[in-house]
């Protein structure tokens, strides 16, 4: 975000909601005082452990303190919504870590977010480094027998499984796109930072909709015009995405297992974001 003012110029228009997500080293007390003031409603941090020693081991790099403030400071200035999201994988945070995030819960408004962990560009991803959703439950009804799905809460978009420890202040979400998919009712898309649509996370179609908007488009034979070399007008770029979103496939990019996806060509998590 080139400017801590841009949320407040959104938060004049009909947008509901504001959001970042960031790993919370470098956003600071004074980062994150000005985007709330200035409209931000919901932070999503990635942090995959509570313990300081293993966070500096997985990240290598320190911080682990600032993004505890931040947490915390965020959850004293009252935003909307601050969710964690954990990224579990076999063998290095799927035990104690899982459950230590749960009971972070506790005293704290708080949602804790554990993704299953997905083949990206980059990321050397193995079958078996994936820890199940199911697996995740039982590991932390070990610990807290009474955890229970919050099945009303569930919206029918909703990327993530709620569930909770009754008398805690926080929740617990599962997402879990590889053993227990949501493709039929995922309604994301995303613009990346440099302009392109991406109507499927795992899909490596995208369209430019940056260059649309400063010279236009040929013809597509699924929309009625180009744009002749001129800037597409509102109207067209709302049929270009349009467009995109009916080329979707039904599930995961079209790609029918995992390893498919492991060795598709896609951009890291990292440049695309949220």
């Amino acid at each position: 975000m080139t400017s801590l003012a841009g949320p407040s110029r959104l938060g004049v228009t009909a947008v509901l909601a504001i959001g970042i997500t960031t790993n919370g080293i470098a956003l600071g007390r004074r980062k994150l005082d000005t985007l709330v003031q200035n409209g931000l409603t919901h932070l999503n941090i990635s942090l995959d452990t509570l313990d300081p020693f293993k966070f500096e081991f997985m990240t290598r790099r320190r911080g682990h303190e600032a993004v505890m403030d931040c947490i915390e400071r965020a959850l004293a200035l009252g935003v909307s919504s601050v969710k964690i999201n954990v990224v579990v994988i076999k063998g290095l945070n799927d035990t104690k870590d899982v459950v230590d995030f749960v009971r972070f819960t506790e005293d704290k408004p708080i949602t804790i977010r554990f993704i299953e962990y997905m083949p990206f560009d980059g990321n050397k991803w193995q079958v078996q480094k994936l820890v199940p959703y199911r697996d995740l439950v039982k590991t932390i009804q070990n610990e807290f027998p009474t955890f229970e799905r919050v099945a009303k809460r569930d919206d029918p978009n909703d990327t993530s499984k709620h569930w909770r420890v009754p008398g805690h202040q926080g929740t617990v979400g599962f997402i879990t796109s590889m053993t227990d998919n949501f493709c039929g009712t995922c309604n994301r898309l995303r613009v990346t930072a440099d302009g392109n649509l991406k109507v499927c996370l795992f899909g490596n179609a995208e369209v430019s909709l940056r260059d649309a908007m400063r010279t236009g488009f040929g013809p597509i034979p699924s929309l009625t015009t180009g744009s002749n070399g001129e800037p597409a007008t509102d109207e067209q770029l709302l049929e270009l995405i349009g467009a995109a979103v009916g080329r979707k496939h039904a599930k995961h990019a079209g790609m029918r297992d995992p390893s498919e996806l492991a060795k598709s060509l896609n951009r890291p998590m990292i440049t695309i974001g949220g």
